[in-house]
């Protein structure tokens, strides 16, 4: 790896936010969080798959393969061609969480960690996902002890999620993270189709579009992506040492270096910008959370413009 490849992919050393919080602050999170969604998101979350419900989505041709129960007699007449109903899946889902728990998570340098708004995004998407007896299932991944809980109902689900959020950040070298890995074991557990809502920093290896792109063949799939400002950019202060927090590489950097920051930022937004193609490749629904700013609110237009 050289060094710039590793200065693009190791954030600058600091004190981190936040730490684990306890659980009485994250149920006060979710009452927060859930009076705020119901205020910016009307109406609730909608799955775009079809499936077996009473709530017609189209009559369209009948095709070979097609259940013949299905066939609409009264369309079939008036055209005089066969046509088959189909009908958006029952409005019981089940929402699986894929969320980062990587010892790169801990960085942050804006208002908080990215680990504190990762947790605030599973609270806010458990609200939605355990709405009405929906379900919510989860599984962490990134660090030596992965949890995977299965999809429970309204507030059992969030009680699970609650304390899953609810551990100690990982203090020994894990290696890079893989989400590749991360998203085989959620389709393979994750039978029901649904949604899976994928809540990362995404960095690390490209190994995950085959693993991706099978799971977005049974689910939908929504990519969080949570970044802080801080790793796009070296601030002008001397020299320091830049470590990778998942591997304990380093390197020793004069950010008094114009040139240097100069590539240092180019690399880090190409890395990115390649994030970014291939889930658009894919036709992942992506949205960017910072450490910095109002998340939630870009979070409730994000999830707003899926309904």
């Amino acid at each position: 790896m050289s060094a710039l490849r590793l200065l693009q992919r190791t954030p600058t050393p600091a004190a981190p936010g936040p730490g684990p919080m306890p659980d009485s602050l994250l149920r006060a999170l979710d009452i927060t969080i859930g009076r705020r969604v119901d205020s910016l998101l009307a109406g609730d979350y909608r799955s775009t798959l079809h499936g077996d419900g009473t709530e017609l989505a189209q009559v369209r041709p009948y095709v070979p393969g097609d259940d013949v129960r299905r066939i609409d007699w009264n369309v079939t007449a008036r055209t005089g061609e066969p046509h088959v109903r189909v009908h958006l899946a029952e409005r019981v889902l089940v929402t699986w969480l894929v969320l980062d728990t990587s010892p790169s998570m801990s960085f942050g340098t804006g208002e908080r960690r990215k680990a504190d708004v990762a947790d605030g995004v599973a609270v806010a998407v458990g609200h939605i996902a355990t709405r009405r007896g929906n379900r919510l299932g989860i599984t962490t991944f990134g660090d030596r002890k992965p949890v995977t809980l299965p999809p429970h109902q309204g507030r059992s689900g969030l009680i699970g999620l609650l304390a899953a959020l609810d551990r100690e950040p990982e203090q020994e070298r894990v290696g890079a993270t893989s989400l590749g890995a991360a998203l085989a074991r959620t389709g393979a557990i994750a039978r029901q189709r649904g949604i899976v809502a994928v809540v990362s920093d995404f960095r690390g290896p490209l190994d995950w579009r085959r693993p991706l792109l099978e799971l977005m063949s049974r689910h939908e799939v929504l990519a969080i992506e949570i970044r802080d400002p801080r790793e796009q950019e070296l601030p002008d202060v001397g020299e320091l040492w830049l470590v990778d927090p998942e591997t304990g590489r380093q390197v020793r950097v004069d950010t008094r270096d114009a040139a240097l920051r100069e590539r240092f930022a180019t690399a880090a937004a190409e890395e990115r910008s390649g994030v970014a193609r291939v889930l658009s490749a894919l036709g992942v629904p992506h949205v960017v959370l910072s450490t910095s700013g109002d998340w939630l609110r870009q979070l409730a237009l994000f999830l707003g413009a899926r309904r």
